[in-house]
């Protein structure tokens, strides 16, 4: 298992980097060539949604990517350190403009782009992975 780690500053422009490494690692790791669009476009949207949360709670700490090449998957894993409203209970976060509704909304767009995404969330952070199934290099006889 092959495992590539991305750490960035919550900052926008950053959000562009991680998806090109994402859509690279993807690439090589065997991800179809015809998913790599939807990769880019999760992994930007994913990484958009905690640079956001990251700025709104004003958390200093770096946004993380991981980029995990298995067997037969590959997955990232996308990772903030802003506090989430836990069941029963709320982490302090609010809701002032309608953050939560937009929360949602990106969360939406990468269920739409992914059909493996698993979101976790509890008052230390969130994390979204997303796994796509690889193919195999072919053999080459000699």
């Amino acid at each position: 298992m092959a495992t590539v780690e991305l750490r960035f500053s919550a900052l926008p422009e950053h959000v562009r980097t991680a998806r090109l490494v994402a859509a690279a690692v993807a690439r090589r790791a065997g991800v179809d060539e015809a998913v790599l669009d939807e990769v880019r476009l999760a992994v930007g949207e994913a990484c958009s949604r905690a640079v956001g949360l990251h700025q709104i709670g004003g958390i200093s700490a770096p946004v993380k990517v991981l980029l995990i090449e298995e067997e037969k998957q590959f997955s990232i894993e996308v990772g903030d350190e802003a506090p989430h409203a836990v069941a029963g209970g709320d982490a302090g976060l609010g809701d002032p403009d309608g953050e939560a509704d937009e929360d949602e909304m990106g969360l939406a767009v990468i269920s739409g782009l992914v059909d493996d995404v698993e979101v976790s969330a509890g008052e230390h952070g969130g994390l979204i992975k997303m796994t796509w199934p690889t193919t195999p290099p072919p053999t080459i006889l000699v």
